[in-house]
């Protein structure tokens, strides 16, 4: 079976124990390690991988061919991106105009941002520039750009590279709605037996908690040289209990945020009966 996902802590963890066959039954993966902004593009190619991890912002145009499982994915409280400045602000309107480097033009930390600052940046942004996340952090300390959204373990690393907090818009999102944040999400094909892989995925989720040493020399393997001690905060941030079943408040998150974005003219409209539908027909 055919699957893509990111090398980062939180979908290695989540897929060691079926990437390494310790689920029984479970077909031999072929996988891709992507950055999501790959994901996300091979996700509404139509030419994408059986299973893929992709942001829930890109969830709108993938859904004709791809039907959301509910497990696998990133969702929670406190775990939303971070928007960066060189210099110490709290001041949003200082955006106004500015070059500000993003993820991908789908993630679903950009819709958030794009949200946020329709808000709180009079007149908008300037250009927004499309890098890989690693990348982010350095744009912003060496003054080639002057914001960046960043994800992932970057809540944890930023001050290394000398950076301030402007916006945590996990937070904003959160005292905003009171909702969860959906951040990355687990898609198959609806041609395949969705409740099958659900299953798998949830088995090797289980089997990563019930084994956390197990995995780490995978994880480390696949994290950019991050120390063990980032990796665990990173995985101990987004693989949570909505990882192993979204359940309704999940569901209701993710359907408020892209109700919201469509409202707002930034993703397709999406049905929930369709959301929430795993059959092939």
């Amino acid at each position: 079976m055919k699957i893509a996902f990111s090398p980062c802590p939180n979908d290695t963890f989540v897929f060691h124990a079926w990437a390494h066959g310790l689920i029984p039954g479970a077909p031999k993966l072929d996988i891709t390690y992507a950055d999501i902004d790959i994901t996300n593009g091979l996700a509404v190619s139509g030419e994408g991988p059986d299973v893929l991890k992709i942001s829930y912002a890109a969830l709108p145009w993938a859904l004709s061919d791809y039907a959301l499982l509910p497990c696998g994915g990133a969702l929670g409280r406190g775990c939303g991106p971070l928007v960066l400045t060189k210099t110490k602000s709290n001041d949003p309107t200082g955006l106004t105009g500015k070059r500000v480097a993003v993820p991908s033009e789908r993630s679903t930390a950009y819709l958030l941002f794009r949200l946020w600052a329709s808000q709180q940046v009079p007149g908008g942004v300037g250009e927004i520039v499309v890098m890989p996340f690693h990348e982010i952090m350095p744009a912003v300390r060496d003054g080639k750009i002057d914001a960046g959204l960043v994800i992932h373990e970057a809540r944890f690393t930023y001050p290394d590279f000398g950076l301030h907090l402007l916006a945590d818009l996990g937070s904003w999102w959160e005292a905003d709605t009171n909702l969860l944040i959906p951040l990355g999400a687990i898609i198959a094909k609806r041609s395949l037996d969705l409740e099958e892989i659900t299953g798998w995925i949830r088995q090797s989720v289980q089997y990563a908690w019930d084994h956390p040493k197990v995995s780490e020399e995978y994880i480390l393997h696949h994290a950019q040289e991050m120390s063990l001690e980032v990796a665990q905060a990173h995985i101990n941030l987004y693989v949570n209990d909505f990882t192993l079943n979204l359940g309704d408040e999940g569901y209701e998150a993710v359907f408020a945020l892209l109700n919201r974005a469509a409202e707002e003219g930034l993703v397709p409209k999406v049905d929930y009966e369709k959301l929430k539908a795993r059959a092939s027909n």
